[in-house]
């Protein structure tokens, strides 16, 4: 098939190769030129605009931020939109708001184009591994003419709903996989200050039903004091966000994800957006003052002048 895509970062680069591998041709568009390299290793075309991919391709596949990030690809100068024929398919698979993502298909129905959004859980190992869980809303038929694309890069495909359906799921799963890191890192936290060995706690844990990926991964991490990102904390930030803007907007009310965007608030203030959100345990660390009366002098210098990585 003739493929585009835009958003060759950590995630939107292994995604785009794994479509290539499969033989499918395919243009690209990307703001860093040095973004766009190992896909044109792998024989894809470079494209001048956004614009220029979406007139090389019948399908459109985009991995951008945020919200404003997709508005401005889709419909800024010389954006996909200006390209997208009647009859071709944009697949969003961007974390943004349910909102945009049913605006953008709307606009974009109006030029017989059709939009499937498709964010996905599983980080970038996940789209390495082509492993990916994909959370898709948008016209049925429309999804099973994009399935044998997304089987490239996932294992678990769900037809949501309607379009911005699977941002809904996805502002659900971060709530969830959030809120547990949150939890974690209180754990943890209590673990130590009551003078246990947080390593054989989290080993406790693991026996029991709290086990759970996040602690496996995120508790391996607290406990290793590895906050080298992962994913970055100013992502899942920035995703929170989307969480209670939703919830505003429905007069839903979200008694623990409020709390737990509070801390994202805070370890942002901190100046560690850059680190992994296993850093939610050092927010918790210099909010008792336990990062100042024992932790390494790295990590006490890093709270004395309130500066991340």
């Amino acid at each position: 098939m003739r493929l585009g895509f835009v958003g060759l970062g950590a995630m939107g680069r292994p995604m785009a190769l794994h479509l290539r591998h499969a033989g499918h041709r395919l243009a690209v568009w990307a703001r860093r030129a040095a973004a766009a390299e190992p896909l044109l290793a792998a024989g894809a075309e470079r494209c001048a605009t956004a614009a220029d991919v979406a007139r090389r391709a019948d399908v459109v596949f985009t991995m951008v931020t945020g919200s404003a990030d997709v508005e401005s690809v889709v419909l800024g100068p010389d954006g996909l939109g200006a390209g997208l024929a009647a009859g071709s398919i944009l697949v969003d698979m961007s974390t943004i708001a349910p909102e945009t993502a049913r605006a953008l298909a709307r606009r974009l129905a109006v030029q017989g184009v059709e939009m499937l959004d498709a964010p996905v859980s599983g980080g970038e190992q996940g789209a390495v591994a082509a492993t990916l869980a994909i959370m898709v809303g948008g016209k049925a038929a429309v999804l099973e003419r994009a399935r044998p694309l997304l089987e490239i890069l996932g294992r678990t495909i769900v037809h949501v709903g309607d379009s911005g359906a699977g941002q809904v799921a996805k502002a659900c799963n971060q709530m969830v996989m959030v809120g547990a890191i949150q939890a974690l890192a209180e754990a943890l936290h209590l673990a130590r200050a009551a003078g246990a060995d947080p390593a054989k706690v989290r080993r406790a844990l693991a026996g029991g039903s709290a086990d759970s990926r996040v602690l496996e991964v995120m508790g391996r991490r607290m406990v290793d004091r590895d906050f080298a990102a992962g994913v970055e904390a100013r992502l899942h930030h920035k995703d929170y966000g989307v969480v209670l803007a939703e919830a505003y907007r429905l007069g839903v009310p979200l008694p623990v994800s409020g709390p737990v965007c509070q801390q994202l608030n805070a370890l942002l203030a901190s100046g560690w957006g850059h680190a992994d959100t296993a850093a939610l345990l050092r927010v918790l660390e210099v909010g008792s003052g336990w990062a100042r009366r024992d932790l390494p002098s790295a990590a006490g210098a890093l709270v004395e002048t309130g500066r991340g990585e």
